[in-house]
C-alpha cells in the first residue's frame, strides 16, 4: 500500500509538471499571436492616417489608397461582367475536377475527393463557383435562423484557418453536409493554413447545394486587409497566378456578404467573436452588412450618397468642402487633422471597477469621441453656421445637420456592433473593457453574458475566435462555449480540434479529434516536448529581433557597464521590452543556460540564443534589426504596394516600402542603406525584387537542430 501511494504521488507530480510546461508553452504561442494582431491593427491605423492627413498627390498616400476603395462603386451587372468566366479556356491537359451548374451531390463529393488528393480546381470553375455564391449570399439575412428536429442534429464547427485535413476529418467522422446533416460554420476559414481556398470552395459548394442546411458566419479573418498579413492573399496568388487578382476581388465582395450570426431554435446564439454590454441583435439584423468590406475601418457613410443635395444654395467653394469624408483630404494642406474613424476599434467601456491590470499591453487605438467626430463631419460637409447665410438657408442646413448627426451616430453604432461581434473575447471578471491584447473588440464578463442572454431570451452563446487546447472551453457558468476546429494550430500536438452536435434538447455534445496520426500516437510527454521546443524557437527569434532594445533595457540595470545584471532585473527588462505577459522567471531555466551567483552576462547570453542571422555582413545593422523585428509588417506593406499582384516590386517601390515603414515606426532609414539591402537580394540584376524570396532570405532561423532535452520546468528526477 505504501509503495502504491508513493507511485501515485510521483505520478501526480509528474502530470502536474507536464501540465505546467504545457500551459507555459501555450502562453508563449498565444502572446506572440496576439502581439501580431496588435501590429496588424496598428499598421492599418497608420495607413488610415495617411489617407486622412496627406494630400492626394503625396506618394505615400498613392501607395496604399487602393486598399481603401469601396466595392460598391460598380453596379451588380458591372460586377458580373468583370468576373465573367466564360472566356477562360480549360486546357486539354487539365486533370483536375470539373463542375457543372446547378451543382449535384455527386459533383460536390468529387470536388472534395479531388482536394483530398491534392488536385486544383481550374480558375474558370473557381470564378463561376464564387459568382454563384455571391448571388446567393446577397439574398441571405444578416442572422440565419435554424430549427432542430427529433430526426437530426445540427453540427457546429469553429475556426478552420486553412486546415483542410481537419475539415475532411470532421466530414469523415460526422458525414458530409446534407439535408439530414446540417452544419453551421463559424468563420475564420482562411489564413495561417495552406489550404484556405480549398476550404472556401468546398463550403461554398455545399452552401449552393443545400442553402437551407449549410450556414456560414463571417469571422474576423474574412477581411482582405487581414489576409494581406496572414497568408491567404499569398496563397491565392501562388495557386492562381493568372486570375488570382480577380478571385481575390470577388472574395472581398463575398466576405462582406457573409451572414454575421446564426440563431438555433431562438435559444442558441452563434457568433464568431462574442458580445459586449451594448450588443443588440435588432441593430445587427437591420444593418447593411456588405458595407463593412473590412471591419478594421468604418464604411463610407450612407450620407455620402446625398452629399450633392446638402445645402444646395452654397457657393461652389463651400460645395468643394463637402467631399467624401471617408476618402482623401482632396484640397486640405498637409498637417490638417481629419479623423479616420467614427470610434476606436477598441471597445469604449462604460463599466467601472474592472481590473485593468489584467491586460499587460496598452491599446494601440485612439479614443476619439463620437461627438468630436460629428463636429468634424459637420464642418467637412459645410454644415456649420455661416454669417453670410440667411435664416432660411440656416434652417435648411439645420435640418440637414440633424440628418447628418443621426447618420453618423447610426454608422458608429453599427460599426461598433460588428467589431465587437467579430473580435471580442470573454473574461472571468464582471464588466466590459477594451480588448487591449488584440487591439479590437472588447473583453466581456459573466454579468454581460447574463444580461445579453436574458434580454434576448437566449440560453447559450457559442463562439470561436480563440484556440483552445482541448478544442473547446466552457465559461460564464457554462453559458458561453468556445469551439475551435483547427487542431495542431500552433504546432503539431499543440491542441485538439473539436466540433459540436446540437439536438432538440439544445445540450451541446462535443467531439474532439487530432488530424495527424503521428500526434495521436505520441505520449503526453512527447507531445508536450515537441510543442515546447517549437514555442521556444519562436520566442528566441523574438528575443533576437529585439536585441538592441533589450541591451538598452539591460544597461539601465548596469550603471557601471560591467555587462552583468541580476536575473530579477533580466526578467523585468524582458517584459518591459517585449510586452508579452509571460512568466519570465519560470522560463529562465530554458532561456538562460549559464549564470554566476545569480548574475547574467547579457552580451554572452545573446550569442547563446542559437539564432542564425542571414546577410549579417550587410553594413547597415539598424536596417537588418528593423527587418527582423517588423518582418510581418514589412511583408504586409509589400503586398499592399504590389498592386498588380505579380509578386515582384521595382527598386523604387522597394524604397517607398521602407520609407512607409520608417514613417510608421518614426525612425530614419537612409536611402543608401535601402539601396544596399535591395542589391543584396537582386541576384539576377534585373531591377526587380521577388517579394517571397526577399522575405525568406531575411528570416531569422533557429540554428539548433539537436533535440533540446531541457524543459520549461524541469522534469522530476
Amino acid at each position: 500500500m505504501r509503495a502504491a501511494l508513493l507511485i501515485q504521488r510521483w505520478y501526480r507530480q509528474y502530470v502536474a509538471r507536464l501540465e505546467m510546461r504545457r500551459r507555459c508553452t501555450w502562453n508563449i504561442f498565444q502572446s506572440i499571436e496576439y502581439a501580431g494582431e496588435q501590429d496588424q491593427i496598428k499598421l492599418y491605423n497608420f495607413f488610415a492616417y495617411l489617407m486622412d492627413h496627406y494630400t492626394p498627390a503625396s506618394s505615400e498616400r498613392n501607395l496604399i489608397s487602393h486598399i481603401f476603395r469601396e466595392n460598391d462603386l460598380m453596379r451588380d451587372i458591372e460586377w458580373e461582367r468583370y468576373f465573367n468566366y466564360k472566356n477562360i479556356e480549360i486546357p486539354e491537359d487539365y486533370c483536375g475536377p470539373y463542375l457543372t451548374f446547378p451543382l449535384t451531390s455527386s459533383t460536390v463529393t468529387e470536388l472534395v475527393e479531388a482536394f483530398r488528393n491534392k488536385q486544383q480546381l481550374h480558375s474558370r470553375y473557381v470564378l463561376q463557383l464564387l459568382g454563384e455564391t455571391w448571388k446567393l449570399l446577397r439574398l441571405l439575412p444578416n442572422i440565419n435562423h435554424v430549427s432542430t428536429c427529433h430526426t437530426k442534429e445540427i453540427t457546429i464547427c469553429g475556426d478552420l484557418h486553412g486546415h483542410l485535413e481537419d475539415l475532411l476529418l470532421v466530414f469523415y467522422k460526422n458525414g458530409l453536409p446534407s439535408m439530414e446533416t446540417p452544419y453551421v460554420f463559424n468563420g475564420d476559414y482562411v489564413d495561417r493554413g495552406k489550404n484556405s481556398i480549398e476550404i472556401l470552395l468546398i463550403l461554398f459548394a455545399f452552401l449552393l447545394l443545400y442553402p437551407n442546411d449549410v450556414h456560414l458566419n463571417r469571422g474576423n479573418h474574412e477581411d482582405h486587409i487581414v489576409n494581406l498579413r496572414y497568408g491567404f492573399t499569398k496563397e491565392v496568388l501562388g495557386k492562381y497566378r493568372l486570375h488570382g487578382k480577380k478571385i481575390l476581388k470577388l472574395l472581398q465582395k463575398i466576405f462582406s456578404y457573409l451572414p454575421l450570426a446564426t440563431v438555433i431554435d431562438q435559444k442558441v446564439l452563434i457568433v464568431h467573436g462574442g458580445i459586449s454590454d451594448t450588443f443588440d441583435l435588432k441593430i445587427i439584423a437591420k444593418m447593411d452588412r456588405h458595407r463593412f468590406v473590412s471591419t478594421l475601418k468604418p464604411p463610407k457613410s450612407r450620407r455620402i450618397r446625398h452629399k450633392s443635395k446638402l445645402c444646395d444654395q452654397e457657393p461652389d467653394s463651400e460645395k468643394a468642402g463637402a467631399e467624401d469624408s471617408g476618402s482623401s483630404a482632396r484640397s486640405a494642406p498637409l498637417g490638417i487633422r481629419r479623423t479616420c474613424s467614427l470610434i476606436s476599434l477598441t471597445h469604449s467601456s462604460s463599466s467601472e471597477g474592472v481590473d485593468r491590470s489584467l491586460l499587460q499591453r496598452r491599446s494601440l487605438q485612439s479614443h476619439d469621441s463620437v461627438e468630436d467626430e460629428l463636429q468634424e463631419r459637420r464642418h467637412q460637409a459645410g454644415l456649420g453656421a455661416s454669417p453670410s447665410r440667411g435664416d432660411g438657408q440656416q434652417s435648411h442646413c439645420s435640418d440637414k445637420d440633424a440628418e447628418l448627426t443621426e447618420a453618423v451616430e447610426a454608422d458608429a453604432e453599427e460599426w461598433k456592433q460588428i467589431v465587437d461581434l467579430l473580435w471580442s473575447d470573454p473574461m472571468s471578471t464582471n464588466g466590459c473593457m477594451p480588448n487591449e491584447v488584440r487591439g479590437g473588440g472588447c473583453y466581456w464578463g459573466p454579468d454581460v453574458t447574463e444580461e445579453v442572454l436574458n434580454r434576448h431570451n437566449l440560453q447559450l452563446l457559442i463562439r470561436s475566435h480563440e484556440c483552445k487546447q482541448e478544442g473547446y472551453e466552457f465559461c460564464h457558468n457554462r453559458k458561453v462555449l468556445t469551439i475551435f476546429s483547427a487542431s495542431n494550430y500552433y504546432e503539431e500536438g499543440s491542441n485538439r480540434g473539436a466540433y459540436i452536435r446540437l439536438g432538440p434538447d439544445l445540450v451541446p455534445h462535443l467531439i474532439q479529434y487530432q488530424a495527424t496520426r503521428t500526434t495521436r500516437d505520441q505520449t503526453l510527454r512527447q507531445s508536450v516536448g515537441r510543442t515546447e521546443r517549437s514555442a521556444l524557437r519562436a520566442l528566441r527569434e523574438q528575443l533576437f529581433a529585439h536585441k538592441s532594445d533589450l541591451i538598452s533595457a539591460f544597461q539601465k540595470y548596469d550603471p557601471d557597464n560591467t555587462g552583468w545584471i541580476s536575473l530579477k532585473d533580466w526578467a523585468v527588462a524582458m517584459e518591459t521590452v517585449l510586452q508579452l505577459a509571460l512568466p519570465w522567471r519560470v522560463l529562465r531555466s530554458q532561456l538562460v543556460s549559464s549564470t554566476q551567483d545569480g548574475m547574467l552576462d547579457f552580451h554572452s547570453w545573446f550569442k547563446e540564443l542559437a539564432i542564425m542571422e542571414p546577410n549579417k555582413d550587410l553594413a547597415h545593422t539598424n536596417v537588418l534589426e528593423t527587418l527582423y523585428k517588423h518582418h510581418s509588417n514589412l511583408e504586409t506593406i509589400f503586398r499592399v504596394i504590389d498592386t498588380d499582384n505579380s509578386g515582384f516590386i521595382s527598386f523604387e517601390e522597394f524604397r517607398q516600402t521602407w520609407k512607409l515603414l520608417s514613417s510608421h515606426l518614426k525612425m530614419e532609414i537612409s536611402d543608401e542603406a535601402i539601396v544596399d539591402l535591395a542589391h543584396s537580394i537582386d541576384f539576377n540584376h534585373d531591377g526587380s525584387i521577388d517579394i517571397n524570396e526577399f522575405m525568406e532570405a531575411f528570416r531569422l532561423v533557429d540554428s539548433t537542430h539537436h533535440d533540446m532535452g531541457n524543459s520549461l520546468i524541469g522534469a522530476p528526477s
